[in-house]
């Protein structure tokens, strides 16, 4: 990982669903340049583990229980990551990082075969908990703060085996055009649309050698991408290197269509 800069220094950050591939190499990435980190996943075990690899690496970080659906678990997030930034010597706790990066995707079924219940879920994970997070944080959030959404290539394109899935990031596009209205001048709100990065989520396609060599030809520089590329688009998107920019989708898939 390279990392010329400390530009979050001072900062608090908070990454949902955050202790293993994309979520916490971002995580990694603020915290390694500077900034103190709440993350957070739905098992104790993986938020104990992840937290210790972040403290190896001499950042700042405590881990917090949460399944981004629950009430009191949003709430328990956000009080964590306000008080973070007391516990590590500020004397007033606030936000200025928040990575909304949960996100499901419990079928494999075409949209008119998909059950009400998995509609639900889908819709509440990927998107309705995003909102209400930023709602409970909102109120914290300092001069200068940075939202950052994670989409995905599928958003623009939605594939058959995935199409609500993709329909659901397609939203989070729409949602970040809303909020960074609305959240103006004081937080920047931006999304990333990952491309296709072998992590434990897209085991079931990258996994398969036939769709991982359709899905590397398909981009123009013939590879997967890498949870590093993603954390490198978020730390560029959340600090002052992107001051100027809010309400865009930063597709980060080696190529891939998405749009002119």
């Amino acid at each position: 990982m390279e990392t010329a800069k400390r530009r979050f220094e001072g900062k608090v950050a908070i990454v949902t669903a955050s202790t293993q591939g994309i979520g916490f190499s971002i995580a990694e990435r603020l915290g390694v340049e500077g900034a103190s980190l709440v993350i957070s996943s739905r098992k104790q075990k993986n938020v104990d583990e992840a937290v210790e690899k972040l403290r190896s690496r001499g950042v700042e970080a405590i881990g917090v229980v949460c399944h981004v659906s629950n009430a009191q678990h949003r709430q328990n997030l956000v009080e964590a990551t306000v008080n973070v930034g007391i516990l590590f010597g500020e004397k007033y706790g606030g936000i200025d990082v928040i990575v909304s990066n949960a996100a499901a995707n419990p079928t494999v079924d075409n949209i008119l075969e998909t059950e009400e219940p998995v509609l639900d879920k889908l819709w509440e994970i990927n998107v309705k908990a995003s909102i209400l997070l930023l709602q409970a944080a909102a109120p914290h959030l300092r001069q200068g703060s940075s939202v950052i959404l994670i989409s995905s290539i599928g958003g623009y394109h939605p594939q058959k085996t995935m199409a609500m899935y993709g329909v659901t990031k397609t939203a989070l596009l729409g949602l970040t055009k809303a909020l960074a209205s609305e959240m103006a001048p004081n937080t920047r709100v931006n999304c990333i649309a990952p491309g296709f990065v072998p992590t434990h989520f897209a085991d079931f396609l990258t996994k398969n050698e036939t769709a991982r060599k359709v899905i590397e030809e398909s981009t123009l520089l013939n590879r997967l991408g890498t949870a590093n590329d993603m954390a490198g688009a978020a730390a560029f998107l959340a600090s002052n290197d992107a001051s100027y920019i809010t309400g865009e989708t930063l597709v980060v898939a080696g190529g891939m269509p998405s749009r002119l």
